[in-house]
């Protein structure tokens, strides 16, 4: 019986192997983590948290997604902007720094 894979499932349930870690870096490993799945679809996890929930998107949604980034499409989300309730923190990370 094949196993259904679905958004939210316990990312260990898809198994230990195949999980990879292209955006790391010197961040003691907390890092988003994908999986290529059989069917083309993509799963990410939170690599501190292996037994949490996988998200699962379609091949296409993660080549728009990647297609975007590249596009400068999401640059938004790095935006040094000044915080309304809470206060810039001292030192703010540039993307050379970014833990991931």
């Amino acid at each position: 019986m094949r196993k259904r894979v679905y958004n939210g499932m316990p990312a260990r349930q898809l198994g230990s192997e195949g999980w990879h870690k292209p955006w790391s870096g010197g961040n003691g490993g907390s890092c988003v983590e994908a999986m290529r799945l059989a069917d083309g679809r993509v799963a990410l996890r939170q690599s501190t948290d292996p037994d949490g929930p996988a998200l699962i998107y379609a091949h296409h949604a993660m080549a728009r997604f990647i297609q975007g980034v590249k596009a400068g499409e999401a640059d938004f989300l790095l935006a040094q902007e000044p915080a309304r309730s809470a206060p810039r923190p001292a030192h703010p990370v540039s993307p050379a720094q970014s833990p991931c």
